[in-house]
């Protein structure tokens, strides 16, 4: 027993050392307090959410209770209305132009010289055949003197020649001369003859240059910018010419149409019916002037599907000015005795075109409609109404088939034919909208 090692620890407290004996204290924790203040401020982040939270519904809740019928129906809907009434309707096509002048002339001098006088203003309208310009006539007045005397010298020769053929001939039939003098006199009679008309020719000429000098207008209408001033010499080969006439009065503008809107044009066109046609500036609220279709271009254009047409008007103002953009307006026909409705009424639905017709107790009813034509404020109604019905004009896009509609001030009926060709050019097609479709 006695050879046993000791035991690693004390079997009793008494055995431990004196530093064991004493009570253990706790070790301090860097990371206790970051751990606290971090679940303080998570704890803080959400009570602010929650109270943010309660604080919205409180307030939606209280809205809801001020304003209980805010998403529900308040009552009849107030819409616009107009009556269906009876009468013609014109056939309008409208259509994109641009004003062409008939005549347009580049003045050029026919013969070269110092330019002496110009006798027009800039812009001035003038008449055809008005003097506009003088080129320095003195050069051609002397050739001319020049031609005249050879013309005078060789008319003698010629007069002697035919003198002495008559001798000739004279002394042939005494057998005193061999005929063949007699026909060579002859030959140099008819080579002065052609010797004096040439002559005649050039007299001719000299007097065409002498009109060439004094320039006139050679077609009606407004004078442009002067190209060039008196005193320089002008020429022939000068490519600006002295100024540019254009004619104003009358005046065309060419446009372009469909080639499916042709066949309501040439049968009218074929028949002699002079069609009316208006011309409305760029925006398409002035009426600028009046005419009539004119003519049909011979082929359509296969990169655009569209025909030219050119319309005649006397411009008595002169408003239509050339290569002014223009929208016209082409009364093709008229149809006698049609329902006319607004365009705002046609609501566009999945089953087609309808329209909210207004029902004894102020009820509204969903009904097909055909259409026929129309322009940019009313629009021919071939089947679904009868004159004297009211439609929806205004506030269609919030109903639905039978509901409760207030009327409000009686909208603007159709207006007339005479009326509604003042009116301004749309684009021709009828449109309108809607949401819901006639059940």
């Amino acid at each position: 027993m006695d050879d046993q090692p000791p035991l690693p620890f004390p079997t009793s407290p008494d055995a431990r050392a004196p530093d064991e004996q004493r009570p253990a204290q706790a070790a301090p924790l860097p990371h206790a307090a970051g751990s606290a203040r971090r679940s303080a401020l998570w704890l803080l982040l959400v009570l602010v959410a929650v109270a943010g939270l309660a604080i919205w519904l409180i307030l939606r809740a209280g809205n809801q209770t001020a304003n209980p019928r805010r998403f529900q129906s308040s009552g009849p809907m107030p819409v616009g209305t107009a009556t269906v009434e009876r009468g013609d309707m014109p056939i309008v096509l409208n259509a994109l132009g641009t004003v062409t002048p008939l005549g347009t002339v580049t003045v050029k001098t026919q013969i070269n010289g110092q330019l002496t006088q110009i006798a027009f203003t800039e812009g001035q309208v003038v008449k055809k055949g008005d003097f506009l310009a003088q080129i320095d006539p003195r050069p051609y007045q002397v050739a001319l003197e020049q031609a005249e005397g050879q013309l005078a010298k060789d008319q003698a020769l010629l007069k002697n020649a035919e003198r002495d053929l008559v001798r000739y001939k004279t002394l042939v039939a005494q057998n005193s001369i061999a005929r063949q003098t007699a026909d060579t006199q002859a030959a140099l009679v008819q080579q002065d003859r052609g010797t004096v008309q040439a002559d005649r020719a050039q007299v001719d000429t000299q007097k065409l240059n002498l009109i060439y000098c004094h320039i006139v207008a050679p077609i009606g209408g407004r004078v442009g910018l002067r190209q060039v001033d008196a005193g320089n010499y002008v020429q022939t080969s000068d490519p600006n010419g002295l100024v540019v006439i254009t004619q104003i009065q009358p005046i065309s503008v060419i446009f372009t149409l469909p080639e499916d809107d042709l066949r309501q044009v040439l049968p009218r066109l074929h028949a002699g019916v002079k069609l009316p046609a208006t011309a409305y500036d760029r925006t398409g609220t002035v009426k600028l002037d009046s005419g009539m279709l004119e003519t049909v271009d011979n082929q359509i254009d296969t990169s655009t599907g569209t025909v030219k047409l050119r319309a005649i008007f006397n411009n008595p103002q002169q408003i239509l000015f050339p290569n002014q953009f223009v929208n016209i307006r082409l009364l093709v026909n008229t149809l006698r005795g049609a329902d006319i409705v607004p365009l705002t009424a046609i609501q566009r639905g999945t089953s087609g075109t309808f329209v909210y017709a207004v029902m004894p107790g102020n009820t509204v009813k969903a009904e097909p409609v055909t259409l026929g034509a129309g322009d940019s404020q009313n629009v021919a109604v071939l089947k679904g109404l009868q004159p004297g019905e009211r439609v929806v004009t205004d506030g269609a896009d919030r109903l639905k088939d039978g509901a409760k509609v207030r009327l409000a001030a009686a909208g603007p009926t159709p207006s007339a034919p005479g009326s509604a060709t003042k009116a301004p050019p749309g684009n021709g097609r009828h449109q309108g909208g809607g949401r819901g479709a006639p059940q």
